[in-house]
């Protein structure tokens, strides 16, 4: 059976494309590696847990109920007990030195103030210069020191003979989708979309910009070939590359990450799919644009990287962001893409869910790939 010409043209594209690929090993070398280096690295360094913070301690009364807190204190696993001091001149060097984030200061009368009834009242200072981690190790701290001082009223009421201390509300919490509270569950699955949509539109950047530089674009002119033709053809050759990247990085997520998948692969492999066929026809969308390859690059670095990072909710709360910056993240399709895996990874849920996400992905690939086509026309013109 003879195949359509427009499908032997779009596949005489891809072919090229694909033999200039195989030639350029370095290039071939750099694009399947830099996605596991980067998730390699991004994935061990990122972290959002807060655990392990620097005390400092300074104990002015050394009665056995001062040494008991500092026990509580050593003996979490979010604090780790750096140095004793004797004054606050080293509590604020050391803080400057960003070697100490929080520390203890107990008064003279801490003791004595306690046995008898009193409200002792320790002091904690912490480092606010990255404001986020010190409001967290500082709730840490107060939740240790309250945990500390309902133990002090309930022996004490004990030993009164007034019964044990109720507490009126107690919590019970339940944690979903991530019960470890483990932040790389939460950081490897947008991982992966950022650097997809990173390589996929590095991958086809270049593609019709180098075309122009070299002169071949116009021996590909003189052929039958169309626009939309070689807009095809150029992603199918880098469709493949960038699904190499993707299962890669998958595997890094669940194998090396002990990411959980819960949900459907094949919702997680069609996603994929459309939107990396977005971000390759996004590249060759900038490239037809530029005709210049270090224009086509810097243009591909700061629309694929900055948006992934910083407005697609894979860092950032999107809801905490001004309503205008808001309305802008809707024009990302890495927003969708990362909200897919982490429904799919974490929470298990599938497509009845997920599909305006999905729908929303495919209109962007159909859109740009339009955009593509049509600037290419522009320029052979």
């Amino acid at each position: 059976m003879k195949l359509p010409a427009t499908l032997v043209r779009t596949a005489a594209v891809a072919r090229k494309e694909g033999w200039h690929i195989l030639r350029d090993w370095r290039s071939l070398l750099m694009a399947l590696a830099i996605p596991a280096l980067m998730l390699l690295l991004f994935g061990y360094a990122l972290t959002l847990d807060v655990d392990r913070v620097p005390l400092a301690v300074w104990d002015q009364d050394g009665s056995p109920e001062s040494r008991e807190l500092i026990a509580r204190f050593a003996g979490s696993r979010y604090f780790t007990l750096l140095a004793f001091v004797d004054s606050y001149a080293p509590i604020e060097r050391m803080i400057d030195e960003n070697r100490c984030m929080l520390a203890l200061v107990i008064p003279p009368d801490f003791g004595r103030t306690l046995r008898s009834g009193g409200a002792a009242e320790p002091q904690l200072i912490v480092d606010g210069s990255n404001s986020n981690t010190a409001m967290i190790a500082l709730g840490y701290a107060e939740a240790l020191v309250r945990a500390y001082s309902f133990q002090l009223q309930a022996h004490d009421l004990e030993a009164k003979g007034g019964g044990k201390l109720k507490v009126p509300v107690d919590p019970q919490p339940r944690v979903w989708y991530n019960s470890e509270l483990q932040s790389r569950n939460y950081i490897v699955p947008g991982l992966i979309a950022v650097i997809l949509m990173i390589i996929a539109a590095m991958l086809t950047s270049l593609t019709i910009a180098r075309e122009w530089e070299n002169g071949s674009m116009e021996q590909l002119l003189s052929t039958p070939v169309r626009a939309h033709e070689i807009v095809l053809g150029k992603m199918a050759a880098y469709f493949a590359l960038g699904a190499v990247d993707t299962v890669a990085a998958m595997l890094l997520g669940v194998v090396v990450f002990h990411v959980p998948l819960r949900g459907s692969l094949l919702l997680v492999v069609a996603s994929s799919a459309v939107f990396m066929m977005g971000g390759l026809f996004w590249g060759i969308f900038l490239s037809a644009a530029t005709r210049n390859q270090l224009e086509a690059y810097q243009m591909g670095m700061v629309t694929s990287f900055l948006p992934a990072f910083l407005l697609s909710g894979f860092i950032f709360a999107i809801e905490n962001m001004p309503a205008v910056i808001q309305a802008v993240s809707y024009i990302f399709p890495s927003r969708y893409f990362i909200t897919i895996l982490k429904g799919v990874f974490l929470k298990g849920i599938g497509l009845q869910v997920l599909w305006t996400e999905l729908a929303f992905l495919s209109l962007y690939a159909l859109v740009v790939f339009a955009a593509a086509t049509r600037k290419l026309k522009q320029r052979i013109a």
